[in-house]
């Protein structure tokens, strides 16, 4: 088979605003994919122009409303419109569209002969918008009736089982070309990895125009070559990720992969997105991941599937790194030691020895921190709103805890030195910076206060805005991220990480 293409679909209204695209992105791409279904009525009129107007192969689509389209008419008025845009006066058939998609119940023999009289490839396609799809191989054979056509399959799976499914028969389908794609967040692996499906494309949106299919998981042509390196990917290439649930922000595939350029080895490492950690171990189990980097709300959970632990893991009670030797997944925690080197980074020359520290919450991340703030010789209270696991925490080191709720206001205040904010409350836009984005929000500063939330997207959070319009200092999580990270990069690779 050969290596898979990049194939970006546009949705612009006019004729002119997608060659436009095309232009900016032809240096990233393969081909391109015409949405009809997306322009106007009158360039509607002009579709036949447009391959010969753009310098790469086109595939010609008019995508029905309940396949996920924009086209509400009848069979009749859409046959009209293939049979206008596929009109060949052109004698070079390359200024002629290459590729024209038809789906699987779209059955005009004239139109299916003219395509193959001229040479104009027929993707036979089948969209379910709600649903997953299984038997994949079965359903190719019979869409496709001549060894002409590319069968191409699109779904929305209900779980990261779904996904794996379609891995595992993608994988055993090297007889003919096909299409194969999960839509969806739990779908992003099949969009990255089509090496592995053998699938004929992957489809891209260009950045201007990615909110008209970002609900089926398109990202950008310059993300899928620049981040994920996608030309380089192939069967050989070992696999890394990270798993959590939304997980809707990463910058973790950012620093990871640039590792991987940087000392050449033939890795990426991708959003493995599940709401339960336990499929997303098989799913990298069976697809073949050498390594995993666990996001919330895993960071406990996962330690159940670990066959070794190691001693920060036991320690600390969470885990956010996973690597596979011999069959068998290896937890490790650099939560930890990013979290020490980051706050001595931001505080500077103080020490924290006997400093009365308030940590805001106690999952799996918070458990890192404390474990850190007790190496470091400080004096914590740990304040949740789930008093019990903030009291399991701290009977754990000796250390105190608190309710998070204004009862608290007292406790925060003695705890003071240093407030680290570490649940996923922080991450929420600080235009959105309401009590319920700030876990703190009946706490009042006094400006002298050391503010480290372990969120860095936004860059500024709801609680540090606050904090430092009462004059206090502020940091976010970002560093933590990049030590941490390192120091998965050296668990994964063996190797150091080179910046």
């Amino acid at each position: 088979m050969n290596a898979p293409l990049i194939c970006m679909t546009l949705t612009g209204k006019t004729l002119e605003e997608n060659i436009k695209l095309v232009r900016k992105y032809e240096k990233q791409i393969d081909l391109v994919e015409l949405r009809v279904d997306h322009l106007t009525e009158e360039e509607q009129l002009y579709v036949k122009r447009f391959p010969a107007l753009i310098n790469l192969p086109c595939i010609l689509t008019i995508r029905r409303d309940v396949d996920g389209g924009l086209f509400t008419g009848g069979d009749f008025s859409r046959t009209n419109l293939f049979a206008r845009a596929l009109a060949f006066a052109n004698p070079d058939k390359s200024k002629n569209f290459a590729y024209v998609d038809f789906e699987e119940d779209y059955h005009i023999p004239s139109m299916q002969d003219a395509a193959m009289a001229f040479g104009v490839r027929i993707i036979r396609s089948y969209h379910n918008m709600t649903d997953p799809v299984t038997n994949l191989k079965e359903r190719c054979d019979t869409m496709r009736k001549t060894g002409y056509e590319i069968p191409k399959i699109a779904f929305m799976p209900h779980s990261l089982t779904d996904v794996l499914n379609l891995f595992k028969e993608g994988e055993a389908m090297t007889q003919y070309e096909h299409i194969f794609c999960a839509m969806g967040p739990e779908g992003f692996p099949s969009r990255v990895l089509p090496a592995f499906t053998n699938s004929f494309l992957t489809y891209v949106s260009p950045e201007e125009m990615i909110s008209n299919t970002a609900g089926i998981g398109h990202i950008d042509p310059i993300t899928l070559n620049e981040l994920y390196n996608f030309k380089s990917i192939t069967k050989d290439t070992e696999l890394f990720g990270i798993t959590g649930w939304p997980m809707q922000k990463t910058s973790s595939p950012t620093i990871l992969n640039h590792g991987f350029k940087q000392l050449g080895l033939n890795a990426v490492y991708i959003p493995v997105r599940s709401t339960l950690v336990s499929e997303a171990l098989n799913f990298c189990e069976q697809v073949g991941f050498k390594g995993l980097s666990i996001s919330s709300p895993f960071k406990e959970s996962v330690m159940y599937y670990l066959n070794e632990q190691s001693p920060e893991v036991i320690q600390i009670g969470a885990c956010n790194t996973l690597v596979r030797r011999n069959n068998k997944w290896t937890g490790f925690n650099t939560d930890a030691i990013g979290f020490k080197k980051a706050i001595e980074e931001f505080i500077g020359n103080m020490s924290l020895k006997r400093k009365k520290v308030a940590v805001i919450g106690a999952g799996g991340a918070a458990k890192a921190v404390v474990y850190a703030l007790k190496q470091m010789g400080a004096k914590v209270c740990i304040i949740n709103r789930t008093l019990e696991h903030a009291q399991f925490i701290a009977d754990k080191y000796g250390y105190e805890s608190c309710q998070l709720d204004p009862h608290c206001v007292e406790k925060l205040d003695e705890y003071s030195t240093l407030i680290i904010q570490t649940t996923s409350i922080g991450n929420r836009s600080i235009d959105n910076a309401s009590s319920e984005n700030d876990p703190i929000s009946f706490y009042s500063f006094r400006g002298n206060e050391l503010v480290f939330d372990l969120n860095y997207s936004p860059a500024i959070t709801p609680i540090m805005k606050r904090a430092s319009l009462a004059g206090c200092r502020t940091c976010n999580g970002y560093k933590m991220l990049e030590y941490k990270t390192y120091e998965q990069f050296k668990l994964f690779t063996g190797k150091e990480y080179i910046r």
